[in-house]
């Protein structure tokens, strides 16, 4: 009963004491215009981070005294570039055994249906051709479809807007391999690629580095086939695979040809008119600031690289390419070596082309 009384009064102490008690108050309003302040600085400070080139020119410092100098220059960014996707994507190579099924074949080649394994549980899939009547290791083409579509899709019946994209380099005496990347899956919900790639991001990696490695451990296997001649790869993409022919090549040296089709300088066109209009599985770090396709494009300098836009294609896919062309042809001029570089606006649409494609192949690889 005491213990109770004091704590009664004890009680009525503090709430006595608090009624006397000052209390410095605001409206919470008063402060809105600091707020607005946080948002205008930061706002301030994206529009600075990208339009200052010093951070570029800090990571790459291209030496144009000789090829061999300027490759060797080249390594910093290609290191950045690599780390800003998450490449190469973490994990053991696993000692499971690629497959090679046969599925068919016709007057010019005999077709494999191909699982390589990349990481566990993950395997590059697709379809590989080698031409008949061969002699000696023959060149090797990675055709690469664009977005929603499929090696099936480029292949077969007339092969859509991509015409000869596959069967282009099977006709010229090459080796094909036509990869498979997530796009669509029967099941699966219509955003299952950026719901991939944002759950890829969350445990260190990006749906571009999976795709990437997809192809050069494909080529880890491929060119040690009998049939290939390791030292003549080239790549070929339109959309979707023009952007995979332009970033796979800066990151793989081996392949010694490229040409991007309707795909460069799509992301910066996008970023200009609205920066959060890029698609979130071209979001990477740094994308717009050290990594823009001229860029990329200095990685793939001295090897050669032709790039198409369609005449008549959609602006994204033509106006900006044809503005930062010259940026990315500097490389190679600065170098000696403009004749490894074209870009063509081509009569057409969104369609691979190619009489111009498979001419600069031949003269390159």
């Amino acid at each position: 009963m005491i213990r109770a009384v004091a704590m009664i009064a004890t009680l009525a102490s503090v709430c006595l004491s608090a009624a006397q008690t000052k209390l410095y108050e605001e409206k919470v309003s008063d402060s809105d215009a600091l707020r607005a302040q946080q948002a205008k600085e930061l706002d301030e400070y994206v529009r600075f981070l990208k339009s200052d080139k010093s951070r570029l020119t800090r990571l790459f410092h291209p030496d144009f005294s000789s090829t061999g100098g300027y490759v060797r220059s080249t390594e910093s960014l290609r290191r950045g570039f690599a780390a800003s996707i998450g490449y190469p994507p973490p994990g053991d190579l696993p000692s499971e055994k690629p497959e090679f099924r046969v599925i068919g074949e016709d007057d010019l080649g005999v077709y494999y249906r191909v699982q390589i394994p990349v990481v566990a549980n993950v395997h590059s899939e697709g379809i590989y051709i080698v031409p008949k009547n061969r002699k000696g290791r023959i060149p090797l083409i990675i055709s690469m479809h664009g977005g929603g579509g499929s090696p099936e899709v480029a292949l077969f019946h007339g092969g859509a807007n991509y015409h000869d994209m596959v069967r282009g380099g099977l006709k010229r005496g090459y080796a094909v391999f036509a990869p498979q990347h997530l796009f669509s899956a029967p099941g699966y919900p219509g955003d299952i690629r950026n719901r991939t790639d944002d759950r890829l991001r969350l445990v260190g990696t990006t749906i571009s580095a999976i795709e990437i490695a997809k192809i050069t451990r494909a080529l880890d296997v491929l060119i040690k086939r009998p049939e290939i001649d390791a030292r003549r790869i080239a790549m070929v993409g339109l959309s979707y695979g023009g952007y995979y022919a332009l970033v796979t090549p800066a990151l793989d040296t081996r392949i010694k040809v490229a040409v991007s089709s309707c795909y460069f300088g799509v992301q910066e066109y996008r970023y200009e008119r609205d920066e959060l209009g890029v698609p979130s599985d071209f979001r990477s770090f740094d994308r717009f600031t050290l990594y823009r396709d001229p860029e990329v494009v200095a990685l793939i300098c001295p090897r050669a690289l032709l790039i198409q836009a369609g005449k008549d294609d959609d602006g994204p896919h033509r106006d900006m390419g044809i503005q930062l062309a010259p940026a990315a042809g500097d490389y190679y001029s600065k170098l000696g070596v403009g004749d490894r570089y074209r870009f063509l606006v081509f009569d057409g649409g969104h369609e691979f082309n190619d009489a111009s494609a498979w001419e600069f192949v031949r003269a390159h690889l």
